[in-house]
């Protein structure tokens, strides 16, 4: 889901991007500071019966203008301004003079007291939540989402394109970009889609249900963005979420340390007067985090509207309207509005093979580039609740899932949307239905999307079947250069059966490797499979596999170059895999493995020395993600939203009276990971893992606690690819252990930008491991060190320094620091690769 969100559908949406756009039935204007010239944010604008509020840019806009031929502009602090109306004149520059009677002062005042006034927002929280002062509610919301622009805001003229050649000015072509463009726009939208919900809110926790959805375009629409969160439900939450980024709220109980206030206005809202408050983030630099207005009813201290805005290579907004309920005392949320403009940015992005052009910051020579169709784009969502029901009793099913759609809720007739639109579908909408259902057959989009669906995920698709692209080429130093052809059967082929293979010849040990395998579906919304497979095929000694875990798709997998000591494993196996446990993923295996080492070793037990050996175990591996959100579709499950910690167990059980075995052991793995995103834009990950094994354990069952450096005289001889999570200074087979536990911490800095093309991002990282190993007599053939003194090294990463290629350096100290200096330094290579780029 994170890789999908990040790779498709943000770069999808960066292209949805406007310049600030009228129609020609709007008025538009900036308001300023007469004295400084300064913009004035979030000034009140009146014009007849409709009341506006400017943005943090002092821009406003003021539609059905014509019932009054002048409008008002008022600020606390200023004299109010009132400025006519002029025929055919569409800009309107208004300064504001500031007070410089006693009135004036009576506003400091004011402002002095607006700390107070939030305070005591911050202190009646629990009294003005609905969350909170209500033990349930549930309510209907209808949503709509479009990309779009105005028609009225493009030139849409033809240019001609000249080139200067041997100093003379020869024309090139014609650019009719835009001319096509406003001709499009003018007919439809570029993308719309629309739906139906049902909110339950119950011991504490709030249930999307989707009765309807519709996507232009799509006759399957794309779950992720059904499930990508726009803005928070909530504005009383410690953490106010902005297009899936968090952020401190202004009535966050510590956000006195990070925001200013200033009161600008009081004004009625649903008849109960308001304090119009002003918030800015205490930080001077560009991307500052939130700024907005908060409207506060000045006898309760709710949140009776609220604007929150970021402005950076986006300008994103987002308001919430609450309506008051006299019955139970509180403003409830009636309606949302969430947008996302282009901003700006020192320098253009290239996103997908196409380029979003910024104009960057204003100077001296500065010269405005020609307007391109991403100028003037812009995405904008609207919900509007209704049928609200408070502290009834009523029964919330699967409430461990944050969002279902009904099975049904793909194919709703005209008739069901009609009686749930506000508005009914202009002729623009209804056009923007047909033209894209049409422009979506004929250039294939669905399959489009299924195929970069596929690919992100490492698969290629082809008809009944995916080719798996991990298993195509590989290389490490045991089989040499890997090749192999492997996939498994899709959708087309069956929902409810698959069977999987591959075979693969690795070119320096000369031996085939298989597996096959098949499994059925028992369980729909739980996703659960039963199988068997039957496998031959080689594996890394002492490493850890949690079966649960999805392997990630990479281009390269840099660690297994370098590891040569394998053995071979062949396996037959029977599993069930299966999400019925909320908030879980889980699978109970059963599994018969010959195991024959391929280096010089033998395991000693009762002093027999066994070269081969065969284990008949039961294994059960689950995640547990208790903090996630998951979204519940008519093809499966999905975790729309990874939060942290999640935790993974293993068990493992030798089974002697079961079938053939040669050992008796137990083994017990866990991990947990944990990532922290800050405001600014830096990342924290911290990763514990551990293991114990009990037991009579083979070497090749014990843990290695994932080594990733090779045994060669110098450090430019060891250079080679970094890991993610392996110690980059510990040497192959240098230390085996029965018991462990390691731990690293990783922080991450925003890139630097070093020179034009040169923008590292850097990584502080330290990693440690202690463990023991029980009965080392047993194992003959190989020499290694324990951890019982403990395993410690620390480095710097740099990594994307150009092209996706880093750098990075680590050193190793502690007790089983090396004698040599240069043997404790290791230098590794990254890549990252980034599609945007």
């Amino acid at each position: 889901m994170k890789n999908f969100k990040q790779i498709f559908l943000i770069p999808l949406l960066f292209l949805f991007f406007t310049a600030f756009s009228y129609s020609q039935n709007s008025l538009i204007g900036v308001v300023k500071d007469a004295d400084t010239f300064k913009v004035l944010p979030f000034v009140t604008i009146k014009n007849g019966n409709q009341s506006i509020i400017g943005d943090v840019d002092g821009k406003f806009i003021i539609t059905n203008y014509n019932d009054s031929n002048y409008f008002e502009v008022t600020s606390i602090g200023y004299l109010k301004s009132k400025v006519s109306i002029i025929n055919d004149k569409k800009f309107y520059t208004v300064f504001l003079q500031p007070k410089k009677d006693k009135s004036a002062q009576v506003s400091n005042s004011k402002n002095g007291d607006v700390i107070e006034i939030i305070k005591k927002t911050i202190a009646n929280k629990s009294k003005n939540n609905p969350k909170d002062k209500l033990s349930s509610f549930e309510f209907k919301a209808y949503n709509k989402l479009i990309v779009t622009a105005h028609p009225d805001s493009i030139n849409g003229k033809l240019d001609s394109l000249f080139t200067i050649k041997k100093g003379r000015t020869v024309f090139n072509k014609i650019d009719s970009t835009n001319y096509k463009f406003k001709e499009l726009i003018s007919k439809h939208h570029l993308f719309q889609t629309e739906k139906v919900s049902r909110f339950q809110f119950k011991n504490k926790s709030l249930k999307e249900t989707i009765l309807g959805t519709q996507m232009a375009g799509l006759k399957h629409p794309i779950y992720e963005v059904i499930g990508f969160n726009l803005q928070s439900f909530s504005v009383y939450d410690s953490n106010y979420e902005l297009f899936e980024t968090q952020y401190n709220s202004p009535i966050a109980n510590d956000a006195l340390l990070d925001y200013r206030y200033s009161l600008l206005d009081s004004i009625a809202i649903d008849g109960r007067p308001t304090y119009m408050i002003h918030f800015k983030n205490k930080k001077k630099s560009k991307a500052s985090g939130l700024e907005g207005v908060l409207f506060v009813d000045q006898q309760s201290y709710a949140i009776a509207k609220a604007i929150m805005r970021i402005k950076g290579v986006l300008d994103i907004s987002g308001t919430h309207e609450f309506k008051y309920v006299p019955e139970q005392g509180i403003w409830f949320p009636m309606n949302k509005t969430f947008k996302i403009v282009k901003g700006k940015n020192d320098d253009d992005i290239k996103i997908l093979g196409g380029t979003i052009q910024f104009d960057g910051d204003y100077e001296e020579n500065f010269k405005a580039r020609k307007k391109q169709p991403s100028d003037y784009v812009y995405l904008l969502s609207k919900t509007n609740n209704f049928d609200v029901q408070y502290n009834t009793s009523f029964e919330v099913k699967k409430s461990f899932i944050s969002i279902e759609i009904k099975d049904d809720a793909l194919n709703k007739s005209e008739q069901f949307w009609d009686s749930y639109r506000i508005d009914k579908l202009n002729l623009r909408e209804q056009k923007t239905y047909l033209s894209l259902d049409s422009l979506a057959l004929k250039k294939r989009i669905e399959s489009k999307v299924r195929f970069g669906r596929k690919i992100i995920n490492g698969y290629l698709p082809v008809p009944y079947f995916d080719i798996d692209l991990r298993k195509i080429f590989r290389y490490n130093n045991y089989e040499g250069f890997r090749f192999g052809f492997g996939g498994v059967t899709n959708e087309q082929f069956s929902r409810k059966f698959k069977i999987d293979g591959y075979s693969a010849y690795g070119t320096k040990d000369g031996i085939f490797k298989y597996h096959l395998g098949s499994a059925v579906r028992i369980g729909k919304f739980s996703n659960s499979w039963i199988g068997a497979s039957y496998t031959d095929d080689v594996r890394e000694i002492a490493s850890t596999l949690f079966l649960i875990d999805k392997v990630p798709f990479k281009l390269y997998d840099p660690r297994p170059i370098n590891i040569s000591t394998f053995y071979n494993y062949v396996s037959w196996r029977t599993y069930i895999e299966t999400a019925i446990i909320p908030k879980t993923e889980s699978i109970w295996e059963l599994s018969y493995t010959q195991v024959e080492p391929k280096f010089d070793y033998a395991y000693n037990l009762n002093s027999k020395l066994y070269s081969y050996f065969e284990m008949t175990t039961a294994k059960v591996s689950l995640q547990w993600n208790p903090f996630s959100d998951y979204m519940q579709t008519p093809t499966g499950k999905i975790e729309i939203e990874k939060r942290f910690p999640k935790f993974t167990f293993q068990y493992t059980q030798a089974l002697p009276k079961f079938f053939q075995n040669d050992f008796q052991f137990s083994k017990f793995d866990f991990k947990t990971e944990y990532e922290k995103k800050y405001l600014n834009g830096q990342k924290t990950n911290l990763l514990l893992q551990a293991g114990y094994a009990l037991g009579d354990v083979p070497l090749t069952h014990l843990y290695n606690t994932s080594p990733n450096n090779i045994t060669k005289e110098t450090i430019m001889q060891r250079v080679t690819f970094a890991g993610k999570n392996s110690f980059e200074t510990m040497y192959f087979n240098e230390f085996f252990s029965s018991e462990f536990v390691s731990f690293q911490f990783k922080h991450s800095f925003n890139r630097v930008k070093l020179f034009s093309k040169v923008k590292p991002s850097f990584v502080l990282v330290s990693r440690m491991a202690w463990g023991n190993l029980e009965k080392p007599e047993q194992h003959v053939g190989l020499d290694y060190k324990t951890l019982n003194d403990g395993f410690f090294e620390s480095g710097l990463e740099l990594n994307q320094i150009f092209n996706g290629l880093g750098l990075s350096a680590f050193y190793r100290y502690g007790p089983n620091q090396l004698a040599k200096f240069e043997d404790n330094i290791a230098i590794k290579l990254s890549f990252v690769l980034n599609l945007g780029l």
